[in-house]
C-alpha cells in the first residue's frame, strides 16, 4: 500500500496490436505490474471495465489528450487513472505504436489541471511581457476568447478595453497596468476591477488577485490572476454608499431650494446622468402643497424646476433661480403624481431577442419588478436618453412634487435595485424638503411678527440723527429677539434702545414684541433708566410665571431678556443709560477717539431682586453712539474686546451718511454664514442752540403769574413766534398758578424752541396732578384740560428733586445751520 501511495508516473509503450512492448520501474511502484508480466500481453489486461471506444490508439485524441480509467492493481485493488496517449512513429513515419503515461487521479499535477481548468473563478498566467500563457475555462467566457484564440499574445492586444478605466472620476487603475506592475514589482496586490464584458450593456465587478509566479532561483517567470464576478454585491455596497451619502449630504440646509439642489447632485454621475426636481410654487413659498385631486383635472401641472443637475455640463457655475416647467396631463410625470408611484421608462428591452440581459443582481429579472414597470417608450431616445425614473416627491401625505433621474448615454439599462434606490434617494429628499418647507413657513411667520413689532419707520425728532440695521440670521436658523426703538421724549430728549431676548422663533419675536410695547408704555412714563428697567425686570418675572405650563402643554421656549435703556438730552448734552446684561454702547467722539463709559451692566431681565445702576455722562456735539446686541460681535476667533476694537475702527471710517456707515458695519463685522440675529442702532446727537433755551426762576407768589406770562410772551415774540404767544400765555398761566398753588418751592419755568415749543414748569413737590372734570359751578379744576385742549401733548416728568410739568405745542419744523 505504500509503494501505490508513492508510485509515481507509469509509461507503457504499446504495439500497433495493442499488446505492450515496454513498461517503466514506475508502472511496477503506481499498480504492482513488472515487465516481465506485462510485456508481450494485451494493455487491455489493466482495465477493470470494458475498453473504451478507441482505446489506446484514438484514446484522448482531440483538444484533450487525456482520459480517466479504472485500472487493475496487482493485488486486486482497483486505480483512478488518468491515460494520455501519443503516437510513436518510426523515422519513414510509420507508426509505431503509442507511448502512453498513466497517472493516478487525485495527485498532483493532474488533479490540479482539472480543478483549474473546472474552476468556476477566472484564472489566467501570462508571461513577464503579458502574453497568454495559459487561460481556463471560465476566463474564456469572461473575455470572450478560447485559449487557442489568445496563446502568445499580448494583453493589451486582446484586451484593450481593460487598459482603461471605466469609472475616471474614481481613479481606478487600468487593469492592464496592475498586470504589469506585479510583473515588473514582484508583488502581489488584490484590487476590484469594474469592466463592461464583450456584447454586455451592464458594467461587472470582479475581485482580482494578480500574483508573480517565480521559478526555483526566485525569479518571476510569469504572473498570475484569478477573479470572481462580485457585481451583485458591489452594486448593492455602492449603492449603499449612495445612500450613506445621501443621508449626510441630503438636508444639511433648512432651505427648500438647497435641499432640492443637493438630491439633484448627489447621484450624479455615480448613478445617473441627469436629475431634475420639480417643486410645487407652494412648497417654494413655505406653504401647504395643493392636494391631489386638484392633480386630476385634465389640466397640465405647472411646477417649479427647483434644481437640474447634469454630468455634462458645468457643475461650478451657481444654479440658477426656479424656473416654471408643465406637465401635460397625460405624462408620465403627472400620472406619477396622481397615483403616487413610480414609473420607469427604457428607450428599448435590454439584452438581444427580447431577453433580459444579466445586470447587477437578481433584479434584472422582469419577476422582480413592481406592476406596471418598466414600460419601453422609444420616444425619450429623442431626448438623448437611454432610461428615465420618476419618483414622486412625498412627505408626511403631502406631494411636494416630482423627481427623474434619467441616464444619457449609458447602455445599461434601468433594473429593480435602481428603482428602489431613486425611491429611498427621493424619500429621504422628500422629508428634508418637507422640513425645509416646514421651517421655512415658521421662520416667514416669525421673521414677519417680528418686522411688525419692530419700527418700521424711525421717528423725527431733533436730538440725534439716527440710522438703524436688522438682520436675521441664516436661513437655516430661526429668527431671534433682537429689536431696537427710538422714542422720542419730553423736552427735546430722545430715548435709545436696544434689546435681545433669550432663544428663537415665535416664542423670541412675541416675548420682543411685548417687551418693546412694555418700553414704550414705560417711557411714556418718563422714567428714569435705571427704574424703567426695574419695572421690566418685574414684567419679565411675570411672563416667566405666566409661561409655565399647567397641563400636559410644554414650556414655550426659554425666558429672559437683555436690554440698554438710554436717554439723550440735547439741550444738556448729557447721556444717561442704564443696562440689563446688554453690551454698553460704544461711543465715538468727533475726534475719532472713543469715549470710555463708566459703570457696568446689570444683571439680565428676570433674575430679580438686584438693583440697576444708571450711569451719566456729557457728550461732544457730534458723538457718534453705536447702540448694538450681541450678534453682530459674534465670532469664533476672536474674543469681545477684540471685536469691540474691530468695530471702533469701522466706525473711525468716514461715510457720507449713517445709512453709509450702517452697511460699512455690517459688511465688516457680520460673517457669511450667521446664527444669531443681529441689531444695529447708530446716533449722531446734536446740541440745541443755548438762545433757544429760556428758564427764569419763579417766586411762589401769586403775584409773580403775570410776571411768567409776560416773560414767556416776550421770549416767544423774541423767537418770531407770535402765533404761539396767545396759547403759550394761557398754558404758563396755568402751569405757573398750579405749581404756585400746589407745589413746593423752588419753582421754575423753561421754555425750549424744537421742533416744537415746549413749555415746562418744575417744583420740588413729587405730588402728580392729573386731569378732572370740574363742575359747572366750580372755581377751578379747568387748567389741565385747558393746558390738554390747547397744545398737541402734555405730562409730568418726575426728577430727584420733584417733578417737572410739561406741555408742547407743534411748529413749523426749524432750519438746522
Amino acid at each position: 500500500m505504500a509503494d501505490k501511495q508513492d508510485a509515481s508516473t507509469a509509461v507503457a509503450v504499446v504495439d500497433p496490436d495493442g499488446r505492450v512492448s515496454g513498461w517503466s520501474e514506475g508502472g511496477r511502484l503506481l499498480l504492482g505490474w513488472t515487465a516481465e508480466d506485462l510485456v508481450g500481453h494485451p494493455v487491455t489486461d489493466l482495465l477493470v471495465d470494458p475498453a473504451p471506444p478507441g482505446f489506446p490508439q484514438g484514446y484522448g485524441a482531440g483538444p484533450d489528450p487525456t482520459g480517466f480509467v479504472l485500472l487493475r492493481h496487482r493485488d486486486g485493488s482497483t486505480v483512478d487513472a488518468v491515460v494520455t496517449a501519443h503516437p510513436l512513429f518510426g523515422p519513414d513515419g510509420r507508426t509505431l505504436g503509442q507511448v502512453m503515461t498513466v497517472q493516478r487521479w487525485g495527485r498532483r499535477p493532474v488533479i490540479a489541471d482539472r480543478a483549474f481548468e473546472q474552476s468556476p473563478f477566472a484564472l489566467g498566467v501570462y508571461d513577464p511581457e503579458l502574453r497568454f500563457l495559459w487561460i481556463n475555462a471560465s476566463s474564456g467566457r469572461v473575455i470572450a476568447h478560447s485559449e487557442e484564440q489568445v496563446l502568445g499574445k499580448k494583453y493589451r492586444e486582446v484586451l484593450p478595453e481593460f487598459d482603461r478605466t471605466l469609472f475616471p472620476e474614481r481613479d481606478d487603475k487600468p487593469y492592464t497596468d496592475a498586470l504589469a506592475e506585479v510583473a515588473r514589482t514582484g508583488r502581489a496586490t488584490r484590487l476590484i476591477t469594474v469592466f463592461r464584458p464583450r456584447g454586455s450593456d451592464y458594467a461587472n465587478a470582479w475581485a482580482t488577485s494578480i500574483w508573480p509566479v517565480r521559478d526555483a532561483a526566485g525569479r518571476v517567470r510569469a504572473v498570475a490572476n484569478w477573479g470572481f464576478d462580485m457585481s451583485a454585491e458591489y452594486w448593492a455596497r455602492q449603492r449603499l454608499l449612495l445612500l450613506n451619502e445621501a443621508s449626510g449630504g441630503i438636508g444639511r440646509t433648512l432651505d427648500v431650494v438647497g435641499t432640492a439642489q443637493e438630491l439633484a447632485g448627489t447621484p450624479v454621475p455615480g448613478f445617473v446622468d441627469l436629475v431634475t426636481v420639480d417643486l410645487f410654487d407652494e412648497v417654494l413659498r413655505g406653504e401647504e402643497p395643493p392636494s391631489v385631486p386638484a392633480l386630476t383635472s385634465g389640466r397640465p401641472i405647472v411646477l417649479s424646476r427647483a434644481a437640474r443637475h447634469s454630468a455634462k455640463e458645468d457643475t461650478d457655475r451657481a444654479p440658477g433661480p426656479p424656473v416654471p416647467v408643465s406637465h401635460p396631463a397625460d405624462s408620465v410625470a403627472a400620472r406619477c403624481m396622481a397615483t403616487g408611484r413610480s414609473a420607469v421608462e427604457l428607450a428599448a428591452e435590454p439584452g438581444q431577442g427580447g431577453e433580459w440581459a444579466f445586470g447587477p443582481g437578481l433584479a434584472a429579472d422582469p419577476a422582480h419588478w413592481p406592476p406596471g414597470n418598466p414600460m419601453i417608450d422609444a420616444s425619450i431616445a429623442a431626448d438623448g436618453l437611454t432610461g428615465r425614473i420618476t419618483v414622486p416627491l412625498r412627505a408626511r401625505g403631502a406631494l411636494l412634487g416630482v423627481v427623474a433621474f434619467s441616464r444619457l448615454d449609458r447602455p445599461e439599462a434601468f433594473t429593480a435595485d435602481d428603482l428602489i434606490l431613486a425611491e429611498e434617494l427621493t424619500a429621504k429628499a422628500a422629508v428634508a424638503v418637507d422640513n425645509a418647507r416646514r421651517f421655512s413657513r415658521e421662520r416667514t411667520t416669525a421673521l414677519t411678527l417680528q418686522r411688525s413689532l419692530l419700527p418700521q419707520g424711525l421717528p423725527h425728532q431733533e436730538a440725534v440723527a439716527v440710522a438703524s440695521r436688522y438682520l436675521p440670521a441664516g436661513t437655516d436658523t430661526e429668527v431671534g429677539g433682537d429689536w431696537f426703538d427710538v422714542i422720542p421724549l419730553s423736552s427735546a430728549r430722545v430715548a435709545l434702545v436696544v434689546g435681545d431676548v433669550v432663544g428663537h422663533g415665535l416664542h423670541a419675536s412675541a416675548s420682543m414684541g411685548r417687551l418693546r410695547t412694555a418700553v414704550r408704555t414705560l417711557a411714556d412714563v418718563d422714567l428714569p433708566p435705571d427704574e424703567l428697567l426695574t419695572h421690566l425686570d418685574d414684567l419679565v418675572l411675570h411672563l416667566t410665571a405666566d409661561g409655565r405650563p399647567t397641563g400636559p402643554f410644554q414650556q414655550t421656549g426659554e425666558t429672559g431678556a437683555t436690554c440698554l435703556y438710554t436717554v439723550y438730552d440735547p439741550v444738556s448734552r448729557r447721556l444717561t443709560l442704564a443696562s440689563a446684561g446688554h453690551p454698553l454702547p460704544l461711543i465715538i467722539s468727533p475726534d475719532g477717539t472713543r469715549t470710555p463709559v463708566p459703570g457696568h451692566p446689570g444683571p439680565p431681565l428676570g433674575i430679580g431682586g438686584l438693583p440697576f445702576e444708571a450711569t451719566e455722562l456729557e457728550l461732544t456735539e457730534g458723538s457718534l453712539l453705536a447702540l448694538y446686541t450681541d450678534g453682530l460681535m459674534e465670532s469664533r476667533a476672536r474674543d469681545v474686546d477684540q471685536r469691540t476694537n474691530e468695530l471702533q475702527r469701522v466706525l473711525d471710517h468716514s461715510a457720507t451718511s449713517l445709512e453709509a456707515l450702517c452697511d460699512t458695519v455690517v459688511d465688516a463685522m457680520l460673517p457669511a454664514h450667521r446664527t444669531d440675529d443681529a441689531a444695529l442702532l447708530l446716533a449722531r446727537t446734536h446740541a440745541l442752540d443755548p438762545h433757544h433755551v429760556a428758564d427764569w426762576d419763579i417766586e411762589p407768589d401769586a403775584a409773580e403769574v403775570p410776571r411768567a406770562r409776560k416773560l414767556a410772551v416776550d421770549q416767544v415774540d423774541a423767537w418770531g413766534l407770535e402765533e404761539a404767544a396767545f396759547v403759550t400765555e394761557l398754558v404758563v398761566s396755568e402751569l405757573v398758578t398750579n405749581a404756585i398753588r400746589y407745589g413746593e418751592p423752588p419753582i421754575r419755568l423753561r421754555l425750549i424752541r424744537d421742533a416744537s415749543l415746549i413749555c415746562e414748569v418744575s417744583d420740588a413737590s413729587n405730588t402728580a396732578p392729573h386731569l378732572r372734570r370740574a363742575r359747572d359751578f366750580d372755581e377751578g379744576g379747568r387748567g389741565l384740560l385747558l393746558v390738554a385742549q390747547l397744545t398737541q401733548g402734555w405730562g409730568t416728568r418726575h426728577t430727584t428733586n420733584g417733578k417737572t410739568i410739561w406741555c408742547a405745542q407743534d411748529l413749523p419744523r426749524p432750519e438746522r445751520h
